[in-house]
């Protein structure tokens, strides 16, 4: 299947973002090699600051193979970036569908066509305090299975760097580096003839994302931690701790609104 010609909005994107990319960020880019020439797949890729979608762009748009990223549905609809969005054929993702799957209808549709389509499969950016991968949403499992596509996972680090997650200001200097690490395709066929199961979509999705864990464990020369940081574990020992705290220790008198008018009729 012939590649989708990248057209006029993601050139003028790229006459618009890249001058400034080159400037501001050094580039370590490895694994090209890793994206198909042709035909639809998908990238999964970590994140770790809100810069990513640029210069991981920048990576695959020099690939020749423009990604389609997932976006908020609210982002198309009006002014320059809605047009902006449209134009370059980015995949609007409906948050109110009470269908999982019918949410990711436009994503399956453009691997179909042939196109490729790039997935943050945590959703936001990483909560763990290391910048490691944080468990993932199973969007992207979902398209992987029901299209049977290539799926090719990308590490990225040194954006995080230059704009920190959260952070309003970027730190300049000394100048960062984009290290990106694409490796071969994550291979899923066990688990085609099965039955899409959540525990079969949680397991994929655990598959894909320890294959950019790797990847990231590669670039950055560390081991990430056994298991993966998850913001609902997170607020569940949160919450834990914020109510041992506040009740009451064995032997502690428990105060009520008596004990309080007997005290402050003793004080006056």
């Amino acid at each position: 299947m012939p590649r989708r010609r990248i057209g006029f909005w993601y050139r003028f994107a790229a006459v618009l973002c890249k001058p400034p990319l080159v400037v501001l960020i050094k580039r370590d880019w490895h694994g090209r090699e890793h994206i198909p020439a042709e035909g639809g797949f998908i990238t999964v890729v970590n994140h770790n600051s809100h810069l990513d979608p640029v210069a991981y762009g920048h990576f695959q748009y020099n690939t020749g193979r423009v990604p389609r990223f997932l976006a908020k549905s609210g982002l198309f609809r009006k002014g320059f970036v809605g047009a902006a969005m449209r134009g370059t054929g980015q995949i609007p993702v409906y948050r109110e569908s009470t269908d999982a799957l019918s949410a990711f209808r436009a994503a399956i549709d453009a691997v179909e066509r042939g196109e490729c389509v790039a997935f943050y499969p945590e959703g936001t950016l990483t909560r763990d305090p290391d910048g490691w991968p944080m468990v993932a949403k199973t969007g992207a499992a979902r398209v992987a299975l029901r299209t049977r596509c290539p799926v090719i996972p990308v590490a990225q680090w040194g954006c995080n760097e230059l704009l920190p997650p959260y952070a309003k200001k970027p730190d300049l200097w000394p100048r960062k580096t984009h290290h990106v690490l694409a490796g071969p395709p994550v291979d899923l066929s066990e688990y085609y003839d099965r039955d899409m199961s959540a525990d079969l979509l949680k397991e994929v999705t655990e598959v894909i994302m320890a294959a950019i864990t790797r990847l990231l464990e590669e670039i950055r020369g560390e081991k990430a931690p056994d298991t993966p940081y998850d913001p609902r574990r997170e607020r569940v020992e949160q919450r834990r701790r914020t109510e041992a705290q506040t009740a009451p220790q064995p032997g502690q008198a428990v105060r009520t609104r008596e004990t309080e008018k007997e005290e402050e009729g003793q004080g006056t």
